[in-house]
């Protein structure tokens, strides 16, 4: 058929022994089926992880397995790949998945399903078959330099805003948001949704670096954290993103990228970008998350957990807790920083997808879906309750409120830099 030449082509590219691996060793066995937010909370056989990696496996087993090639029927194969067949495959991939791999740390075979559906949607996306919201946030950070087409002179502006609403809130005048300053200790990122709709979590990262006393600094060549080509499975796109911000970075002479809060920012930079790139960083990256406690340890900034009575829960970010092995330093800072904290369960490595990863907020024709398996997670949020959310990730923060929302739980979300930044006790002055 028309798509199966080019398909089969797409996959030998992209195929690696690890792949290999992956498409030949499932058993079926179904394990991870309550792993899955999609198929927990809407009871869907078709969202049960297996079934949606089938796509791709019955492809590899078509083409490379001994029975599968030749007895495909029996031994589930597919020879032609068909129109009708590709529109499950974008339905399945782009809108029935995070990628958040809950599955993967649940599968006693080992499984990694997020490679499996990455390389499905990578081939999807050199069919041109990427969702148009999807692909419209790539294309502006590729015309632009951030997903949200920010222009250049509306971030300077917004950060002279903030740098003026800093320095009202600290008393200090000569409070600054430094930009483009050469030979800073560390360079700092923003997600686009910061300059364009949440200034004032600007201020609150600010706000940190200076009762820190730290010295920093922000590119106007490359700020933004996020990566979406992470989710189309687009790796040369993935890599251009990549090597613009640390090309700034060495541009201004910094001795550390910190990464805003932005779980697949973090990962796609920190642990994937190395990859797309070809070759190690020799400047060391952090999350902003992992800065901040490292703040409270060495005393740097001090904090009145009174300043935040409320009851807060913690929301880990798939690819910041899961996918990127921070797990202890968000809870060590709000140990500091509130005065009742309770913990979801389960949580860390194992917490469910708050329902916003993958790219599935910037893809509208799935919203339906993703509203409905959002389900579990309100559940987990209203069992602690807690009457606020915190966590380290901009998407997260979306996800939640809108899961919540539509599943009758009231609760505020908010990000850690704003919590901390709240609690922040400033030295009085002489």
């Amino acid at each position: 058929m028309a798509y199966s030449e080019k398909v089969m082509e797409l996959l030998e590219k992209r195929l690696t022994r690890q792949l290999a691996t992956y498409l030949h060793v499932c058993v079926h066995c179904g394990v991870c089926a309550e792993s899955c937010h999609y198929s927990k909370s809407t009871g869907d056989p078709d969202m049960v992880p297996p079934y949606k990696a089938d796509f791709l496996r019955k492809i590899y087993k078509g083409k490379y397995d001994l029975l599968g090639s030749k007895f495909p029927g029996w031994f589930g194969g597919v020879k032609e790949v068909d129109e009708e067949m590709v529109k499950k495959m974008v339905d399945h991939a782009f809108g029935a998945c995070t990628m958040c791999r809950r599955c993967t740390v649940n599968c006693p075979m080992g499984i990694d399903t997020g490679m499996i559906i990455r390389t499905t949607r990578g081939i999807l996306t050199e069919l041109g078959l990427t969702p148009a919201g999807l692909q419209a946030t790539i294309d502006a950070h590729m015309e632009t330099g951030n997903n949200m087409a920010v222009s250049k002179e509306d971030f300077i502006d917004t950060l002279e805003w903030m740098e003026e609403e800093l320095q009202e809130d600290v008393d200090d005048p000569n409070a600054k948001i430094p930009i483009d300053k050469k030979g800073a200790r560390l360079i700092y990122t923003f997600n686009p949704r910061e300059p364009k709709y949440h200034p004032l979590s600007i201020k609150a990262a600010a706000k940190i670096f200076y009762a820190a006393g730290e010295d920093w600094t922000v590119s106007t060549d490359s700020w933004d954290v996020t990566n979406y080509a992470l989710f189309s499975g687009d790796d040369k796109k993935a890599r251009h993103i990549a090597d613009n911000l640390i090309s700034a970075a060495r541009k201004l002479e910094v001795q550390e990228i910190v990464m805003a809060e932005c779980g697949h920012g973090y990962r796609a930079f920190r642990w994937e970008g190395e990859n797309w790139l070809g070759k190690i960083y020799d400047i060391p990256v952090r999350g902003f998350v992992e800065v901040m406690a490292e703040y409270i340890r060495e005393g740097r900034i001090k904090l009145d957990p009174t300043k935040n009575p409320d009851p807060v829960t913690y929301h880990d970010p798939c690819n910041q807790a899961r996918n990127g092995g921070i797990l202890d330093e968000p809870r060590y800072i709000l140990s500091k920083a509130v005065m009742d904290y309770r913990e979801m369960t389960p949580n860390g490595q194992d917490n469910f997808c708050c329902g916003g990863g993958g790219g599935m907020l910037s893809m509208s024709e799935f919203a339906k879906r993703r509203l409905a398996a959002s389900k579990v997670k309100a559940e987990q949020v209203k069992a602690t309750g807690a009457t606020i959310v915190g966590t380290s990730c901009h998407n997260c923060l979306d996800g939640l409120a809108e899961g919540c929302k539509h599943h009758g739980v009231n609760v505020k979300t908010t990000n850690l830099v704003e919590i901390v930044a709240n609690a922040i006790v400033l030295p009085e002055k002489e």
